[in-house]
């Protein structure tokens, strides 16, 4: 029976992983289809279609499915509408959703529902975006990192905001002008960023208590777990508390 229970905790598992996977492939998909529809398939001229490729190929999705995303964008096949949708989590933490739909009545209205069952509440455009600012974070394991002086100087100079460089990786901050700048700094010192994204970054962060925090944080995650939605931003402020207390019931 041990043996079973084992194998059977290994096939959860792994189904999770593989969910996991799917969906981080599908919204891979979709911002490359819509990359390549919005600038074109050539991802030299077009910056944005370069890096969701690049993200693609980090997640070590195939090459042919790349080229089928890019191909549909191209033509014009696609039909994804992108909206960016504003609410308040329970305790007032603000979120920003970045959504890419086929039905926006439909995504919203099931928003909404999950906004609200949450006790939180689906917001009007523009109510919760000024509280976020629009930055290039570049994230870089420790051991793909050159000197840290010439690190710095590099990153310096070609505009990053911030470098926290910390005991497993460095992440680097600039503005949303400079991101270009700063992955071709990254790219002439060969080195390869784990993660790269244009992201809405809180100007200043929500402490709550862990009985507030968790029910934030699950309002969260059902949000990151729509199919419509590619990325979910908040200002909650994940103290060392929480993020152990987080991490222990997860």
């Amino acid at each position: 029976m041990a043996g079973h229970s084992k194998w059977a905790q290994i096939k959860r598992k792994k189904a999770v992983v593989d969910a996991r996977r799917g969906a981080l492939f599908t919204r891979l998909v979709r911002e490359i289809t819509v990359a390549a529809r919005e600038g074109g398939p050539n991802p030299d001229f077009n910056p944005r279609l370069r890096l969701a490729i690049q993200n693609a190929r980090r997640a070590n999705m195939p090459k042919d499915v790349i080229e089928r995303a890019i191909s549909k964008g191209g033509s014009g096949a696609d039909n994804y509408t992108e909206v960016l949708y504003e609410g308040y989590a329970p305790g007032g933490i603000a979120v920003l959703i970045e959504a890419m739909t086929d039905n926006t009545n439909r995504t919203v209205s099931q928003l909404r529902t999950l906004f609200s069952r949450s006790g939180g509440s689906l917001a009007t455009s523009g109510s919760v975006s000024y509280l976020f600012t629009r930055k290039g974070v570049f994230t870089v394991p420790a051991e793909r990192l050159p000197s840290e002086e010439a690190f710095l100087e590099a990153m310096i100079e070609a505009g990053a905001e911030d470098v926290e460089i910390g005991e497993g990786a460095a992440i680097i901050t600039c503005s949303y002008e400079d991101f270009g700048a700063v992955q071709e700094a990254l790219d002439r010192l060969n080195v390869e960023p784990e993660e790269a994204s244009l992201a809405w970054v809180p100007n200043s962060y929500v402490q709550l208590s862990w009985d507030e925090a968790q029910k934030a944080i699950r309002l969260i995650e059902q949000l990151e777990e729509h199919d419509d939605v590619q990325k979910v931003y908040h200002n909650l402020a994940m103290t060392d508390e929480i993020a152990a207390r987080y991490a222990a019931v997860s």
